[in-house]
């Protein structure tokens, strides 16, 4: 068995650490590329959300690199990512690729179920050396969250422009050579300190956008366009509305003092919606509110096209922004999404933003 799984942001860190941890076998899909966007665009169904696109697009490249296996996530509610598994399952083998899906549904649901597909991912490996592989993955998972923060407190701040991301993109040339979790570790703290040593101009005050929507566009580069890097050249500080890490403390995690910290967070949006309706919609109206509370000059939405869980939160945004008195912009990204309109937009929205800014401190 030789493993593989969709590509999102830097999830094939912790997942590779894991794999190397457990020795089993796996292929990390490329990074996304126009080539991965071609191949999911022909096999999918036209009306498929972006994501679906991409995800097979990843899985034909890293069957061809050898991969017999492939393992995703599972979802509730009206988001089709439910059944992305059984549906990329059926076109593959129409293809031609006759490969095992592995889904591994949140816990909650049916624990045993879970246990079952996790003993089929390890193999024969013994449940301490199991559980020890998940652990480090996790640490991984919080450590890479903080350097992610550092890159993007330093970024619009940085003295020498574009420090930042040639940094980032060193670290993501290395991790690549890493082998085991250890060694991860270790890299992910060697950059840590890099990049906080990252020399800022003085008395910078950017502005401060959060970013809210589906987490799949909120984590890959590839499909938002690289919109942390652009508003980071652009001056503006970005907080991301949901991680990885948020997502293994919400479904796989024991931590409560996170989950206390999170469903105060959904509290605060109780009074726009109150309650799941899958994908991340609950999370999207719950950190534009939260955002409004922090005192952030804006929220931009970024939402996959045709997303019914995001659409529901797109309706429910414009209100928020009244109510609060927060600027917000909705993306809505697909396969035909052209960079220059986008980079416009943004442009045109930190813009307004500066101009808000400047004429508050005027009235004050």
């Amino acid at each position: 068995m030789t493993i593989t799984f969709p590509h999102m942001g830097w999830l094939y860190i912790p997942v590779k650490a894991l794999f190397d941890d457990l020795n089993v076998p796996i292929v990390v899909p490329p990074p996304i590329n126009n080539k991965t966007l071609e191949i999911g665009t022909l096999l999918a169904p036209e009306m498929a959300c972006l994501p679906m696109k991409i995800n097979l697009g990843n899985y034909v490249q890293s069957i061809e690199n050898g991969a017999d296996t492939i393992v995703l996530t599972g979802s509730c509610g009206p988001c089709r990512f439910g059944y992305y598994g059984v549906v990329e399952q059926e076109i593959l083998r129409d293809q031609g690729y006759d490969v095992d899906i592995i889904i591994l549904d949140a816990p909650g649901r049916d624990p045993r179920e879970f246990v079952n597909r996790i003993s089929r991912i390890t193999g024969r490996s013994p449940l301490f050396k199991g559980l020890k592989a998940f652990f480090q993955a996790s640490k991984i998972i919080e450590e890479m969250d903080k350097l992610q923060q550092v890159f993007l407190r330093k970024r619009p701040r940085e003295l020498a422009k574009g420090e930042t991301d040639r940094i980032q993109t060193r670290f993501e040339k290395e991790v690549m050579k890493c082998k085991g979790s250890r060694e991860i570790l270790a890299l992910i703290e060697k950059y840590r300190h890099k990049a906080e040593t990252i020399q800022e101009r003085p008395d910078t005050t950017p502005l401060r956008i959060g970013l809210v929507g589906e987490i799949y566009t909120l984590i890959e580069p590839y499909v938002n366009l690289n919109v942390e890097k652009k508003l980071g050249s652009l001056g503006v500080e970005v907080h991301r509305g949901i991680t990885i890490r948020d997502w293994v403390k919400t479904h796989l995690s024991l931590d409560l003092k996170y989950k206390k910290e999170r469903k105060e967070k959904l509290d605060k949006g109780a009074g726009y919606l109150n309650l799941c309706i899958g994908g991340h919609a609950w999370e999207t109206i719950a950190s534009a509110v939260h955002y409004a509370d922090m005192g952030l000059d804006g929220v931009i939405q970024i939402l996959p096209f045709g997303c019914m869980p995001e659409i529901v939160a797109e309706s429910i945004i414009p209100t928020i922004s009244k109510d609060l008195d927060i600027p917000a912009m909705t993306l809505t990204v697909d396969e035909l999404t052209g960079e220059a309109g986008y980079q416009t937009r943004l442009e045109a929205f930190v813009d307004l933003l500066s101009r808000r800014k400047e004429i508050i401190y005027e009235q004050a």
